[in-house]
């Protein structure tokens, strides 16, 4: 099992949830979610979209950095590299 840390920047309040883009020139991906960032609901939607983005389970994306921050760091476990890398690619292509 491979575990993938990736940079994101969240945007609360929005009115639907989105993963793609990129933010900047940091290359965070951009994760919009509905949720806003009261007593963790944020980061449980962050998780709940990003692991539906990558097709993963939820119980496999935590954060493990920036938990109370637009830019946070996501640790990933994945028993496939290569698929997830190329979705993560095509995401920031967004």
């Amino acid at each position: 099992m491979a575990t993938f840390r990736i940079t994101i920047r969240v945007k609360p309040g929005s009115s639907q949830a989105r993963v793609g883009g990129s933010y900047g020139d940091t290359g965070a991906l951009l994760v919009s979610v509905h949720a806003q960032p009261v007593d963790g609901g944020a980061n449980s939607a962050v998780i709940a979209a990003v692991a539906s983005a990558l097709g993963v389970h939820k119980a496999d994306v935590e954060v493990a950095g920036g938990h109370t921050s637009r830019t946070k760091i996501l640790a990933i476990e994945t028993n496939d590299a290569d698929s997830l890398r190329l979705r993560l690619e095509e995401l920031l292509k967004l």
